[in-house]
């Protein structure tokens, strides 16, 4: 079976991965050269809007998929009218504007942080007033890892944020207290079945995720965790990983954002879990049996931001296992992760402090 990714970064990389044992041929299309995905995989060089190139995989390959969530839909839906492509076109324009993303989630009874689109600084300034302070004003497309946002204290922060960001679409959103950042990892087959991972934990700095694993087991949060997960995919009609953020309040669970891909919270599936997201992926999208999502011992995941560390020194780690993208460092670039198994709690802390050493950006002192 041939599959085709649009998008060759690392998330293709490592689906493209996870397809070879299966007898599953990936081909890429990028506009980038040299894309990570490219070192295991064809790269079709094109822009995403390329009909002849988009003709071109819907040649070669029986259905299609996509590695991150700002492919344009038109190409999306040029190439879904010849092959399938999963997960559907809909789901990702939904994603890809903040305003209907959170739109979509209230019209579910998914709970979120108050929000408003605004098109003047004086809506601007009348929304936070309405809301309260702090708030975050935030483009309503593309921005990721804390970019296409700014944090609002006073009212005097909303001038110079407006002026900032303003000549496209906003949305201002209020800031909840929360205890601590999770995700939930979903999966939807095309005929229907749905497993879900167990809560992730997340840590962020400077906007950009730095550890993930998963949550010490709660039934009643997992519970109302995997009650949205099914509303969305439901609504969706969704197929392929799905991964949903989560803001751990003490009302309850606030939905953040939702990813239409395979996501960067799920990296510890690699190792971690029975299946990983990536081989779920491919099964949903294949109409193959989904992959049991259970976790294999104690695991969590670090991603390595502007720098790698020396291969070596992480591999001497027990249950250390290095993930490079390949990709040109620069300040901020996720240019890997490292995953970190372990037989209990403490034997994970414990390599997780030696990790951090080498890492030199230790999160909490529990990690």
């Amino acid at each position: 079976m041939n599959v085709a990714i649009l998008g060759a970064g690392q998330l293709g990389q490592m689906l493209a991965l996870a397809g070879i044992p299966l007898e599953i041929r990936p081909f890429f299309l990028d506009p980038q050269p040299e894309a990570p995905g490219s070192r295991v995989a064809p790269q079709l060089l094109a822009d995403y809007t390329d009909h002849a190139a988009l003709d071109q995989l819907a040649r070669d390959c029986q259905v299609a998929t996509f590695d991150f969530e700002n492919v344009p839909v038109e190409a999306v839906n040029h190439l879904a009218r010849r092959i399938p492509v999963y997960p559907p076109p809909r789901a990702l324009e939904q994603s890809q504007d903040r305003l209907r993303e959170k739109t979509l989630f209230r019209s579910l009874g998914i709970p979120t942080a108050p929000f408003q689109a605004v098109d003047s600084l004086a809506e601007l300034e009348a929304a936070v007033s309405r809301m309260g302070l702090p708030a975050i004003l935030k483009t309503r497309r593309l921005g990721y890892d804390g970019k296409g946002q700014a944090w609002l204290r006073d009212i005097a922060d909303c001038a110079p944020a407006w002026h900032r960001l303003g000549g496209q679409d906003l949305i201002v959103e209020g800031v909840v207290i929360f205890r601590r950042e999770l995700s939930l990892i979903a999966v939807r087959g095309r005929d229907g079945q749905q497993v879900f991972y167990p809560l992730v934990e997340n840590q962020h700095a400077d906007g950009i995720l730095r550890l993930s694993r998963p949550a010490a087991p709660d039934a009643a949060l997992q519970a109302q965790a995997e009650h949205h997960g099914q509303r969305l995919l439901e609504h969706l009609d969704y197929v392929g990983v799905l991964a949903l953020e989560l803001f751990d309040c003490e009302q309850g669970l606030l939905a953040n954002e939702f990813a239409p891909r395979v996501h960067n919270s799920g990296h510890w599936t690699l190792e971690g879990a029975e299946t990983s997201q990536f081989e779920n992926h491919l099964r949903a999208i294949l109409g193959l049996p989904l992959g049991e999502t259970t976790t294999v011992g104690c695991c969590a995941m670090r991603n390595c931001i502007g720098n790698l560390p020396e291969l070596g020194a992480v591999l001497a780690i027990p249950g250390a296992h290095y993930h490079g993208y390949g990709k040109i460092p620069r300040p901020g670039r996720k240019l890997g992760h490292i995953t970190i198994t372990a037989p209990d709690a403490a034997a994970l802390a414990a390599r997780l402090r030696a990790l951090d050493a080498l890492l030199g950006d230790r999160l909490a002192p529990d990690t």
